[in-house]
């Protein structure tokens, strides 16, 4: 019989494996509960707002990535979905409507709902042309935001107030909302889990790895990037419509491309195509800045750095790492 292999003795079996990421589930959400009394106990609200507002872009991360990772359509448009959900609820504030059972499924709504025509356009292309086809209609998007002088034109739009849910929850405390969007983000986690572990995911994933060959057998690979698409933009809408609450603030460049391109890294970064990519990259990203900010003010010189290094020696993200270490190089999600 012959000697096991280095990497077949290193292999983790599954049963040990699911036991695994089961137990660090529950001990990341205990910490993620436990974080904002932790806090407040220390005198540092400000770290709650901030974990706020990376979750935030977690999300946002995560939309992006349904469609770049899972998709395979790398969207330079994406932010433009993030941008009408922060419009969306800041609109709808200002104009008196403050529930938030209104504001956030109406920008999400929206956002699906632009989607569709600009999904409907850019899908029937591939490549580089789908790449600036989504640029072309971002932009077009924020130049269209920036001739709105009724709702600040290019200086953005103020909110005094932030999306109310009744139930005694004040969304003005920051630990309130600080569980508002951490079950947003558990929300958005289970709904990409459970789509692409459906029918419907492992069609995805074929035509990502071949599109020409999906289509031969008879699927019909443009209504279901379509509806991908569709989705992602729900997700980013969401995102926005929390944003904007977040910050009490939007102006214009949340639609901007660059900001697509934020995104863009945050889910390299983290590991496209994995479930907690967005998250990781959006944490890993986020947590740069602040640390290297607080040093330089070009903190984007050594993100890029760490980005370089990332893309060459760890091509499958902090999410790769971290599988690596843990002996999962062949787990697929």
């Amino acid at each position: 019989m012959a000697a096991p292999t280095a990497a077949s003795s290193t292999t983790v079996p599954p049963a040990r494996r699911g036991a695994a990421s089961a137990a660090a589930l529950v001990v990341l959400a205990v910490a993620a509960i436990a974080y904002p009394f932790v806090m407040k106990a220390l005198g540092e609200e400000f770290y709650v707002s901030v974990a706020s507002r990376i979750m935030v872009y977690a999300i946002a991360a995560t939309s992006l990535n349904l469609i770049l990772g899972y998709g395979g359509l790398v969207s330079f448009g994406h932010a433009a979905f993030l941008g009408i959900g922060a419009y969306t609820v800041g609109i709808l504030i200002t104009e008196g409507v403050v529930s938030g059972w209104i504001g956030i499924p109406a920008a999400m709504l929206l956002a699906a709902l632009v989607a569709i025509p600009i999904g409907a356009i850019s899908l029937r292309t591939r490549g580089v042309y789908f790449i600036m086809i989504t640029l072309a209609f971002a932009q077009m998007l924020f130049y269209l935001v920036n001739s709105i002088k009724a709702y600040g034109g290019d200086e953005g739009l103020n909110i005094k107030v932030r999306s109310a849910f009744g139930f005694g929850l004040n969304l003005k405390d920051d630990v309130t909302f600080y569980f508002v969007v951490l079950a947003c983000l558990a929300g958005t986690l289970l709904v990409v889990h459970r789509v692409m572990g459906s029918r419907f995911g492992r069609i995805v994933l074929a035509m990502r790895d071949d599109d020409m060959r999906a289509e031969a057998i008879g699927v019909p690979t443009f209504r279901y990037k379509l509806v991908l698409f569709v989705l992602g933009a729900a997700l980013g809408g969401l995102a926005g419509a929390l944003m904007v609450n977040q910050q009490n603030y939007v102006n214009p460049n949340v639609l901007h491309w660059t900001q697509s391109g934020t995104l863009m890294v945050m889910v390299i970064l983290g590991g496209v195509g994995t479930l907690w990519g967005g998250v990781l990259g959006a944490f890993a990203l986020l947590v740069l800045e602040e640390v290297v900010a607080a040093y330089t003010e070009h903190w984007q010189f050594y993100v890029g750095w760490v980005l370089l290094g990332i893309v060459l020696y760890a091509p499958k993200g902090l999410v790769g790492l971290i599988r690596r270490a843990a002996g999962r190089d062949g787990a697929s999600r």
